[in-house]
């Protein structure tokens, strides 16, 4: 037996069936390897939580075909434990909760096709656990692999005459197992494979196949001697027609098991005296993976993982269509069915200084503080996702803040502002997203032929299949049914290219939730890209680079005049930025971080990542011209993605709200006189340099952060002495020069050193001379450059009065 603080969860490995040559799909792409099929066929298999069925946890792709499949294990075989007669009470214990575990599996319309006594497992009470049960489901019927499934002695005779697919195939098995039990033997121990296949297909002549059994093994006795409701249930289940066997969930209901219910169905185990013990499988498994587990070097050790010299497989012959001839393939690519349990001991011995209140914390409790992680927040992102007390800490925390949406939606804000457990990382976005599932996805139309399935089928083979999950074949159908129910969803809305890259990372972090994933989509794309997908989105997109070249210039002025004097524009470049938020330019891994952060911002966020991209490639555009530029941009260079975010989110902090106003986004609220009103069109903006303010908050920051910005006031001398701004600096417009790009000709003394580091704010009671005031400072190599919208009239209006008049 096990023991269950030493191991609780084991690995088995296989290898998947290689594709001849260079075979190529009906799409004319290379066919997709069989491992990776498996791998997409998987994910299902972790949906499924039963008391009688070990979690799976894992699938993992190694070398040449490779896959190993991590899962719960625990406690004796019932091949050990039946070494040894059991009661008839035990028995029907064990037929009752392998029962439960068929039923249940026959709800996810999955058949076993592998039940055998090694795989299932008995705990220290007693209660049933298959494992191994997905084999047959995630390897496609067999299909994938080059060995056949399952163990010939429990097969029933249609499979061995073809049929698949039937659970009634895992009750004959079922039938089989504890007639074994019952007649307290193992079937044909010594017979040859051919042998056992003959008596099987023998039984199609017997009238009672239970019987038959009995007399071949000398059990007559034991049969004899059994109740006729055993007998019948046993003998119902070996019927020779599938038709004739009931299902799992009419063996549930026979009588046999309504006299004495309570004591078939499953004990309670005693709680573990390890907190770590108690916590969910999948939790327990990531944090093996951190405290340097490593499942393929325990494969290694234990001898399921062996290398061997590669002149050994070397082909004596390759025809032309791919064939090979050659030496045998080893054995060790067939199916090792031993399995290696994984010891946490390691794990055990990294965490056992832990307060208990870290396994349990306490969100809204003054008392107990929890404190846990504190100072960790500092180091680099890359750090705290590989610290295995950093990381048990926050997906603690977030397990109950999650437990506790949408009521607890502001600390989990609150937490995801400081970062985001890889582990929890979709039902955290799902939840700053605000997405409630409704059940909405199932009534939409995702089947239907549409004029945009064809352009759907073009893309999903493009959309990041570097990724082993996206590029299964499971992940092509669900991408293409999220898809298809987005566009469905939105009649007013047309597939445009880059819609497909833009749902990949929520199909990725929700497999196994659809919905979650297509609510997560639609949420998404409400917020940050309103509009994008009109059949028209020309004035849309041209808003967003207007805005975009303008906030450039608002923070990176010498940067924003090179692409202006080289006719580099955002046209050229940004667009699948934005369309697709970024998520087509960069590889998974590095938008996941970045959406992190752009969850927690509006609508404007993804201007200033735009901004911090172009920072981190400054010294390169400043010495490009035009074709250098175009090159630089067609292959982009490798971007530090924790310095864009940290770039972007400083530039996002001290932006006034109103600088990065656009008109085509969803709102909570109606703009009000003091915010830019839609009195200044797309052309105005395009000619203009530097962005508006608005006056709400131009008074904001005058009454609360007046050392944060700087008014340059162009009026000429009287109107100013008349009424002004306090702490404003008044530079007539008239008397100005803008030859000489200097700030010396303003003749306003240490100038430079009170722009440094200011909101600069451009105030004119003539809107003209204020754009032209504020590109000669963006000229002069000034950032943070604005204009007030409606000018200095506007100012008149806002109560109480903020102006000094003399």
């Amino acid at each position: 037996m096990v023991n269950r603080q030493e191991s609780l969860f084991a690995a088995v490995t296989f290898f998947a069936k290689t594709h001849p040559g260079e075979v190529c799909g009906s799409n004319g792409l290379p066919l997709t390897p069989n491992s990776i099929a498996i791998l997409g066929r998987s994910q299902r298999l972790k949906e499924i939580k039963h008391p009688n069925l070990c979690q799976y946890l894992d699938v993992i792709r190694g070398k040449h075909e490779r896959t190993i499949v991590v899962s719960e294990y625990g406690g004796c075989t019932l091949q050990d434990k039946a070494k040894e007669p059991l009661g008839t009470n035990e028995v029907l214990r064990i037929f009752y909760q392998i029962s439960l575990a068929l039923n249940q599996l026959h709800q996810f319309k999955i058949v076993v096709h592998n039940l055998e006594p090694r795989h299932i497992l008995l705990d220290s009470s007693n209660n049933v656990k298959l494992f191994n049960y997905g084999l047959y489901y995630l390897t496609n019927g067999g299909d994938y692999v080059p060995f056949p499934i399952g163990n010939i002695k429990y097969m029933p005779p249609e499979r061995l005459m073809g049929s698949k697919n039937n659970i009634k195939s895992d009750v004959w098995s079922l039938g089989v197992i504890i007639a074994e039990l019952l007649l307290q033997c193992t079937f044909w121990p010594n017979l040859k494979i051919s042998n056992i296949s003959r008596k099987i297909l023998s039984f199609c002549q017997a009238p009672n196949v239970f019987e038959k059994i009995a007399r071949e093994h000398n059990r007559l006795e034991l049969y004899q001697n059994l109740s006729e409701d055993l007998c019948s249930m046993i003998e119902s289940c070996l019927a020779v027609r599938p038709t004739e066997r009931p299902l799992p969930s009419a063996l549930l209901q026979l009588p046999l098991f309504k006299d004495n219910l309570s004591s078939y169905q499953i004990a309670p185990n005693e709680k573990s005296s390890v907190l770590l013990l108690r916590m969910p499988l999948e939790q327990i498994y990531y944090w093996w993976q951190l405290a340097g587990g490593d499942v393929q070097a325990d494969l290694k050790k234990e001898g399921l993982i062996r290398s061997e010299a590669p002149i050994l497989s070397i082909p004596q012959v390759v025809c032309l269509n791919g064939n090979i001839i050659g030496p045998k393939r080893s054995q060790s690519y067939l199916m090792d069915d031993r399995v290696v349990p994984l010891k946490l001991q390691n794990l055990i011995e990294r965490l056992k200084g832990l307060p208990a209140t870290a396994y349990y914390p306490l969100i809204h409790c003054p008392k107990f503080p929890y404190i846990f992680g504190v100072g960790m927040d500092q180091l680099p992102l890359v750090i705290r996702e590989k610290d295995i007390e950093y990381q048990f800490y926050r997906v603690r925390l977030f397990s109950k803040l999650l437990t506790g949406y949408p009521y607890t939606a502001d600390l989990i804000r609150n937490e995801a502002a400081i970062d985001i457990p890889p582990l929890l990382r979709g039902p955290i976005w799902s939840c700053l997203l605000d997405v409630i599932p409704n059940g909405s996805y199932k009534k939409i139309d995702k089947f239907t032929p549409t004029s945009t399935d064809r352009q759907i089928e073009v893309d999903i083979p493009r959309c990041h299949q570097y990724d082993e999950l996206l590029s299964s074949p499971e992940g092509h159908r669900k991408l293409k049914r999220l898809l298809k129910a987005w566009v469905t969803a939105h009649p007013q809305y047309v597939y445009w290219q880059g819609l497909d890259s833009l749902t990949a990372p929520f199909l990725y972090l929700n497999f196994n939730n659809e919905e979650l994933a297509f609510l997560s989509v639609f949420k998404f794309i409400a917020r940050y890209l309103q509009w994008f997908f009109l059949k028209d989105n020309s004035a849309v997109i041209k808003e967003y680079l207007c805005k975009f070249k303008q906030l450039t210039a608002f923070h990176e002025p010498v940067l924003a005049q090179h692409l202006v004097s080289i006719c580099f524009i955002p046209e050229l470049f940004a667009i699948p930025w934005f369309l697709t938020m970024f998520s087509h330019v960069f590889p998974l891994h590095k938008i996941l971080h970045l959406w992190d952060k752009l969850m927690l911002g509006d609508n404007s966020y993804p201007l200033f990542i735009g901004i911090a991209i172009l920072k981190q490639l400054k010294s390169t555009l400043l010495a490009s011209g035009f074709n250098e530029c175009i090159l630089l941009f067609s292959d982009l260079p490798d971007i530090v993605m924790e310095n864009c975010v940290v770039e972007s989110q400083k530039m996002y902090e001290i932006t006034p709200k109103s600088i990065a106003h656009r008109f085509y986004v969803n709102r909570d609220h109606e703009l009000g006189p003091f915010d830019i009103t839609s009195d200044i069109t797309l052309a105005d903006l395009q000619e203009e340099m530097c962005p508006h303010i608005s006056a709400n908050d131009l008074t904001y920051m005058l009454r609360n952060t007046p050392e944060k910005m700087l008014i340059l006031d162009i009026r000429n001398i009287s109107d100013f002495n008349r009424v002004h701004l306090p702490h404003s600096i008044n530079i007539p417009y008239v008397s100005l020069q803008f030859g000489d790009k200097s700030l010396d000709f303003l003749n306003v003394p240490q100038l430079q050193e009170k722009l440094q580091g200011k909101i600069i704010i451009c105030i004119s009671n003539i809107h003209e001379n204020a754009v032209k005031f504020s590109k000669f400072l963006v000229e002069c190599g000034v950032s943070q450059v604005c204009v007030l919208h409606k000018g200095f009239n506007i100012l008149h209006c806002i109560e109480p009065n903020i102006l000094i008049s003399n």
